[in-house]
C-alpha cells in the first residue's frame, strides 16, 4: 500500500504520472505564463490586490506530530513544500502574480487529534501567523486556526487571534468528523465570529466516504469531492437555518463556493417537489438562493465565463480574489478578472481588492 509519506518521498511519483515541481521549474512556469505584475492599475488607478486564498505551514506545529508531520501537513501535490514560507521567495512570487497581499491560512490537519494536542498545534500556528503578519504587515494578513472539534476552545482561540494577535478571522474545514457546521454544537463559534465581525474561510478537506467511489484517474477525490464538500457545508447552513440564526455571520467559500453557485436554483425547488424531504419546523427567512448573496466566494473559477456566471448568481460585491497558492491551480489569479468583458472597471477593482478590504476591516 502506498502511504502519503512514501508518495512524498517520490517512490511512486513516476508511476502515477505526477511530477513534483522544483523551485526552478516553478520559476520557469511563472516566466512562461507571465501575466500582470505589481503594481496593478485599473483604468489608470492603482488597486491593492488581496488574495484571500493562499496557504502556509509551520514546521514547529508539525513537529508535535512526530513521524506523522509530513503526511499530515503536506498533500502529495506539486510545490507543496513552498507552503513552508521563505519570505523573500514568497514575496518574489507574489510580485510576479500581481498580488499585493496574501491572507494566509492553514488547512486543518488537526481535527482528528485530541483536544490538548490540537490546541497546542493551533496555539503555535496562530502565534507564527501573527509573527509573520507583523514582519510584513503591508504584504501579509492571516486567518487563524481553530480547534473546532472543541468549540468552547475555538471560541477562546478566535477571540485571542482577533483581539490580541491581529488576525483577520479564521480558516475552517467543511465539517468536523462528519458533523456538519449547521449542528448547534458550533453555534458558539459562529456567534463569536459574528460578534467580532470577522469572516470564516471555509476550505474543504475531502469526503472520505466517497474515496472508493472516486478512485481512479483524474484525482476525483479533489476535483469532485472538494467542491462537493463546500457545496454540502453551505447547503446545510442554509437549509438548517444557520444563516437565519446568525444573519451577520460572514463566510467565505473557497473555490468559488464549489458546485452550489453553478446549480443553486435547484435548491429553491427541492422542498416544493418533495415536502417530506424537508423539515416543516424549519422556516427559512427567504428563498435558499437568496442566502448566496450574503456569502462571499473566492474568484478561483479559472475563466472569465465562469466568473461571469458566479457574479450573476451571487453579485460582484460577494467575490474576492483567490489563488490557492502555492498549489499551482492558477498562477496568475488576476488575469481572468482583467480578461472578462462582463465587468466594469469599478467591478474589477472591487473583486481584485476593494471587496476584501471592506470584508476584512482593513484600516479599522
Amino acid at each position: 500500500m502506498t502511504t502519503r509519506r512514501n508518495f512524498l518521498k517520490g517512490g511512486t511519483a513516476a508511476a502515477t504520472g505526477i511530477v513534483f515541481c522544483s523551485c526552478g521549474l516553478l520559476e520557469r512556469a511563472h516566466a512562461q505564463g507571465a501575466g500582470r505584475t505589481l503594481p496593478v492599475a485599473v483604468n489608470g488607478k492603482k488597486v491593492k490586490t488581496i488574495d484571500v486564498h493562499s496557504h502556509c505551514h509551520f514546521r514547529e506545529a508539525g513537529a508535535l506530530l512526530g513521524a506523522d508531520a509530513a503526511s499530515a501537513q503536506l498533500p502529495p501535490v506539486r510545490d507543496a513544500e513552498q507552503a513552508f514560507i521563505e519570505i523573500d521567495k514568497r514575496l518574489k512570487f507574489m510580485d510576479s502574480q500581481a498580488v499585493d497581499m496574501e491572507v494566509l491560512s492553514i488547512n486543518p490537519f488537526w481535527y482528528g487529534r485530541d483536544r490538548e494536542l490540537a490546541g497546542q498545534i493551533v496555539k503555535i500556528q496562530n502565534e507564527k501567523l501573527a509573527e509573520l503578519r507583523a514582519s510584513k504587515p503591508d504584504r501579509f494578513a492571516a486567518f487563524a486556526s481553530l480547534t473546532l472539534q472543541a468549540p468552547d476552545l475555538a471560541v477562546q482561540e478566535l477571540e485571542t487571534a482577533v483581539k490580541k494577535q491581529g488576525l483577520k478571522g479564521a480558516a475552517i474545514g467543511g465539517g468536523v468528523a462528519g458533523v456538519e457546521f449547521s449542528d448547534p454544537k458550533f453555534h458558539p463559534v459562529w456567534a463569536k465570529a459574528e460578534e467580532l465581525g470577522v469572516p470564516l474561510f471555509i476550505h474543504p478537506q475531502g469526503v472520505p466516504e466517497l474515496n472508493k467511489h472516486l478512485a481512479g484517474n483524474g484525482w476525483l477525490t479533489n476535483a469532485i469531492a472538494f467542491p462537493l464538500e463546500t457545496s454540502t457545508a453551505l447547503a446545510h447552513m442554509i437549509f438548517e437555518g444557520t444563516f437565519d440564526k446568525f444573519p451577520k455571520l460572514k463566510v467565505i467559500a473557497a473555490h468559488g463556493g464549489g458546485f452550489l453557485p453553478s446549480y443553486a436554483d435547484r435548491s429553491d425547488h427541492a422542498c416544493l417537489v418533495n415536502p417530506g424531504g424537508c423539515n416543516p419546523d424549519i422556516k427559512l427567512g427567504k428563498q435558499p438562493t437568496e442566502y448566496l448573496k450574503q456569502i462571499y466566494f473566492d474568484s478561483l473559477v479559472f475563466t472569465p465565463e465562469a466568473l461571469r456566471h458566479l457574479a450573476a448568481q451571487v453579485g460582484v460585491g460577494q467575490i474576492v480574489l483567490g489563488s490557492d497558492y502555492p498549489f499551482p491551480w492558477q498562477l496568475q489569479p488576476v488575469d481572468h478578472i482583467f480578461a472578462s468583458t462582463s465587468f466594469s472597471d469599478d467591478e474589477k477593482a472591487d473583486m481584485l481588492g476593494r471587496n476584501a478590504e471592506k470584508l476584512l476591516n482593513f484600516g479599522a
